[in-house]
């Protein structure tokens, strides 16, 4: 029997639940930094949510930023 052991943790998207691989020990692979974000889309973001969101999330929130005007 061999045991399997994860590296990362499986979390779920506090906006979408929907569950990823958090890599936050390895940021550069770990798939939220393939969103640029600018200070103030990190701002606008972290203002609603505290925790971890999945791509697709934050890809959304950032066009609603960019979309809002502010």
């Amino acid at each position: 029997m061999s045991i399997v052991f994860q590296k990362h943790e499986i979390i779920q998207c506090e906006r979408c639940r929907a569950p990823f691989e958090c890599k936050a020990n390895s940021y550069t692979k770990c798939q939220c930094s393939e969103v640029q974000l600018s200070i103030n889309e990190v701002q606008y973001v972290s203002e609603l949510y505290d925790g971890c969101l999945c791509v697709n999330c934050l890809r959304e929130l950032q066009q609603e930023y960019q979309e809002s005007g502010y």
